[in-house]
């Protein structure tokens, strides 16, 4: 906290684009509040979504007397993963497909949630303990994510209590790469006993870091090759953010498990692990009496209708498509930034999902300063966040409703403020 209590501030209210403190100022939130509100903050069709549900149903009993509208959402998370999937797959695969392929749920409340019931899922289906992840991953804090979340600022304080089931390689930037990470993956096979891959098409947290053609594809051959299931963890990448509905589809590759979160209600505590149906009737028994994996609130009523909303409402808006062609004229300004005497900028994305790198000329990673523009855009009016294991990548992931103009008049201000030398 800033002394002068500038940092952090207070949320009061938000609705679009725009939150306001309790003093009435008003900001422009470039984080959709870590990618949550995509069809923007407090959503009329969500909002009413969940009010009708509220004063219709607030909470059911979870896997024991459930409510009509977990059904309802599960079919939904089918159709638009590995039913959509299966009717646009390529001929190859096509040609070894004998019906359409529909996904199975289990709902969670938070995104390491999702990755946990993968895990589980993963080890039931295989028998193999042994999960690889990459460098730079971030999968949550719970003891079971943080098996492959790779950074050691979340990890180190709770090692002795964590079973080091995760397996870390290089996660690629460029394709020069693929072949030491196929020989990293092999290796690993070979010497443990490795049940699953677990991958972010595109590192979040690890600070917007996009691995290039050919990853996923190489990734999934090599979880067909030696029988291991292929994990993506799309809880921020989802539903529109990069362009696609889903980042996979950017290399047309189909995950046996994908998990779901943030932007799936826009504001409700919900998440996903969505899974191809034979997979996971081959992990998870019938149910004897008591279930294995289970939670309170569990596919909640209010989430799921709120879902149900969110998910229309990206469809109906065309969101996805307007993420792809906002996102291109976004990054071409963020890569028209120009360099100044001591540090160099680096700009990479895709959909409304890009980072700009602040090093020094040195190639050192300018976190202080990264942390100053950051505050400086916040006293403008900007909300902003760093990112990466360094945080010296300022994260744009601003809802997929902001316009043109309104990000344009950000990149104006964050020009003035690169340009200032008094953040050195």
């Amino acid at each position: 906290m800033e002394p002068d209590g500038s940092w952090p501030i207070v949320w009061d209210k938000a609705q679009g684009v725009h939150v306001w403190d309790p003093a009435g100022k008003r900001y422009l939130d470039l984080t959709a509040a870590f990618g949550v509100a995509a069809a923007g903050h407090a959503n009329p069709r969500v909002v009413k979504a969940g009010q009708r549900q509220m004063s219709k149903l607030l909470h059911a009993m979870g896997d024991v007397h459930p409510h009509a509208l977990k059904a309802t959402l599960a079919g939904e998370l089918s159709r638009i993963t590995f039913e959509r999937w299966s009717l646009s797959a390529p001929s190859s695969r096509a040609a070894h497909r004998t019906s359409l392929i529909k996904g199975k749920t289990i709902f969670c409340n938070s995104g390491f949630e999702a990755v946990e019931a993968a895990l589980k899922t993963a080890l039931l289906a295989t028998g193999k303990s042994g999960i690889i992840a990459f460098h730079g991953a971030y999968h949550g804090l719970g003891y079971g994510a943080l098996n492959v979340t790779h950074r050691d600022h979340f990890r180190s304080p709770f090692r002795a209590q964590l079973g080091e089931f995760g397996h870390f390689v290089l996660f690629p930037s460029q394709s020069a790469q693929l072949d030491d990470v196929e020989k990293a993956v092999k290796k690993l096979f070979r010497q443990k006993q490795v049940g699953a891959i677990l991958v972010e098409p595109i590192q979040a947290r690890g600070g917007i870091n996009i691995p290039p053609p050919g990853f996923l594809p190489l990734v999934r051959k090599l979880c067909d090759q030696f029988e291991a299931l292929l994990i993506l963890d799309e809880i921020y990448t989802g539903f529109g953010r990069t362009g696609k509905w889903f980042a996979c589809e950017h290399d047309q590759t189909v995950p046996d498990l994908i998990c779901l979160g943030k932007a799936i209600t826009g504001g409700f505590p919900l998440s996903a692990c969505v899974g191809r149906g034979e997979v996971m009737d081959r992990a998870w028994p019938r149910s004897t009496g008591e279930a294995i994996h289970t939670s309170t609130y569990l596919g909640h009523p209010v989430g799921c209708a709120m879902a149900l909303a969110q998910i229309e409402e990206i469809r109906e808006r065309k969101l996805v498509a307007r993420s792809a062609s906002l996102g291109r004229e976004f990054l071409q300004e963020l890569q028209a930034l120009e360099n100044s005497s001591h540090l160099q900028f680096m700009a990479r994305g895709i959909g409304l999902m890009s980072g700009l790198e602040l090093r020094f000329l040195n190639g050192e990673p300018a976190a202080e300063i990264t942390l100053r523009v950051v505050k400086a855009m916040l006293h403008r009016g900007y909300i902003l966040l760093p990112e990466g294991e360094n945080a010296n990548v300022i994260g744009f992931t601003p809802p997929l409703t902001i316009s043109e103009r309104q990000l344009r008049h950000m990149l104006r201000n964050l020009n003035e403020v690169l340009a200032d030398r008094r953040l050195a």
